[in-house]
């Protein structure tokens, strides 16, 4: 009996819903930009409300991809957030799922370009009978 290799898994299945959420996504990648991120900042650049972002980094932190830090300065409270360690090689690992679906889906492209080409090709031969008369 042959050997069979069963076919690779569709890049799409190596996507993780809790990482690729869009806001969470952006959240992620913000913060692996920078050390520490202040939630106001982190608020602003991604145009989002207090109750939102507050709702996505609860999501992140519960699956222990970012840390919430809460303190003072001066006095008044602030809140820091930084990527764990956990964080960064899951958006590794998103990105690389991303960047093998998009490779997947340009090697489609370039075949079906191909195709269309060859069928052109085909059809221009088959409509002039001299062009085979070589």
């Amino acid at each position: 009996m042959p050997d069979r290799q069963a076919p690779a898994a569709h890049p799409a299945l190596a996507l993780d819903d809790t990482v690729h959420q869009r806001v969470r996504l952006a959240i992620l990648t913000v913060l692996s930009e920078v050390r520490e991120c202040g939630f106001g900042t982190l608020r602003d650049e991604l145009g989002l409300t207090d109750g939102n972002l507050n709702r996505h980094l609860r999501i992140l932190e519960d699956a222990g991809l970012m840390q919430v830090t809460k303190g003072y300065e001066g006095r008044r409270p602030r809140t820091w957030l930084r990527l764990t360690r956990q964080g960064r090689a899951a958006l590794r690992a998103e990105v690389a799922a991303l960047e093998q679906l998009v490779n997947r889906l340009r090697s489609a492209a370039e075949d079906d370009s191909a195709a269309q080409d060859d069928n052109a090709a085909a059809e221009e031969e088959a409509g002039d009978p001299t062009a085979s008369a070589d």
